[in-house]
């Protein structure tokens, strides 16, 4: 039986955590399935790109599951890199979730990368943190009960402070059911149904199969959340920057006008998109043009409603103290001219040099370009040793 999922509210959960303390075979044991799709993810064993997966939350007699009883809610899932050279993709994924799972493997603990999702979640305004403390087959009764304690004091003063630690074994099932049950207890956001729709792109794909027949090719899909507004199948939408266009030298953009052919949560077929949850849109451009993410970190509206694309924007900006992510923990220096700076809009990654500094206002010029919207939050990274550490947060002005 196909299910109608329109009625249902939808909850989007991001799965954190340091690289091989167990994200993406927690999200298998949630949902049945595997969200390491990409071939070089699999030869790695490290997830390199979003990853989504989705489930319908039910309720029976004996409490929350994935396969029987009545639909409560629907879940989307997106699996983010732990690995400390992803942390952009890190944050584009933090851009769209409404929770998070925090991961900590009971028999590593507290890791750099630890420390450095919980400060970008907080960097992102994310609030609705469980922190699911893995693989307690592997660790005995007084040591999970001494690792518990550490992460309690881990996160003391932080935004997950008062966030439930659920002891689990991804690999063996043991908690599951309990870790359900807190998705089937959060609050689901307020959604802004009303103003101009804003999708925000994070991967884009050619779904066809080498093979298919010209009259079975399936249009370019974008996979992304709708942060507002609505958006149905058959309206004609714009994505902006848009095409990546270098001629003679010179570097160009150029807005992708299209049409929307069918949208999909998950399995599921749905005639009209809300805000909530992550989304694919099948378009009528050709799937050239969205194959290998060619479209993320584009964002999509209805044609003509977009603002336009800028290389300069304001930021409100405060650094932290100190650098995560590291074990050197390294003094974070005040904002000056010239810094470069890479910073995660909604799903796009730049890179830019600060201009002018005043008030704890930062001007830069980026090197690609963004569509901005006022009050929208910014993670702030700078490169040290050659990697991209998140080193504050700011705000578009």
């Amino acid at each position: 039986m196909i299910e109608d999922i329109s009625k249902l509210p939808v909850l989007n959960i991001g799965i954190v955590g340091h690289i091989d303390h167990g994200k993406t075979t927690l999200l298998q044991a949630l949902t049945g399935k595997f969200a390491d799709s990409h071939s070089e993810e699999l030869k790695r064993g490290i997830t390199i790109k979003l990853g989504y997966a989705d489930a319908i939350l039910r309720k029976n007699k004996e409490g929350y599951n994935i396969k029987d009883g009545e639909p409560m809610r629907y879940l989307t899932f997106v699996d983010v890199p732990g690995h400390e050279m992803l942390m952009a993709t890190m944050l584009s994924g933090a851009a769209i979730v409404d929770a998070a799972v925090l991961v900590i493997a009971a028999n590593e603990g507290i890791k750099p990368q630890t420390r450095e999702h919980l400060v970008a979640l907080q960097a992102k305004g994310i609030k609705k943190i469980i922190i699911v403390q893995n693989k307690i087959d592997l660790v005995s009764k007084e040591n999970a009960i001494k690792n518990y304690n550490i992460i309690k004091n881990f996160v003391k003063g932080t935004s997950a402070e008062n966030s439930p630690v659920i002891p689990v074994s991804a690999q063996q099932g043991i908690n599951i059911s309990k870790l359900l049950e807190t998705f089937g207890n959060i609050e689901i956001p307020q959604r802004d149904m009303n103003s101009k729709p804003l999708f925000v792109v994070a991967r884009s794909f050619d779904i066809n199969r080498p093979g298919t027949k010209i009259e079975n090719l399936s249009g370019g899909v974008l996979g992304g959340a709708l942060k507002r507004g609505k958006l149905k199948v058959g309206d004609k939408i714009e994505i902006k920057p848009g095409l990546f266009i270098k001629e003679k030298g010179v570097v160009s953009y150029e807005t992708v006008k299209t049409k929307i052919l069918s949208i999909r949560r998950g399995n599921f077929e749905v005639k009209e998109a809300t805000p909530g949850g992550s989304l694919s849109i099948e378009t009528s451009l050709d799937m050239a043009l969205t194959k290998t993410d060619n479209l993320s970190g584009c964002v999509a509206g209805l044609e003509g409603e977009l603002p336009e694309i800028v290389s300069r924007i304001k930021l409100k900006a405060l650094h932290f103290s100190e650098v995560e992510g590291t074990e050197t923990h390294e003094k974070i220096d005040d904002f000056r001219i010239n810094d470069l700076l890479m910073m995660s809009v909604n799903t796009s990654i730049t890179v830019g040099k600060i201009v002018a500094v005043h008030n704890g206002e930062l001007d830069l010029e980026l090197n690609i370009p963004v569509v901005s919207f006022k009050g929208d939050s910014v993670g702030i990274a700078k490169n040290f040793g050659g990697h991209w550490r998140l080193i504050g947060v700011g705000e578009i002005v």
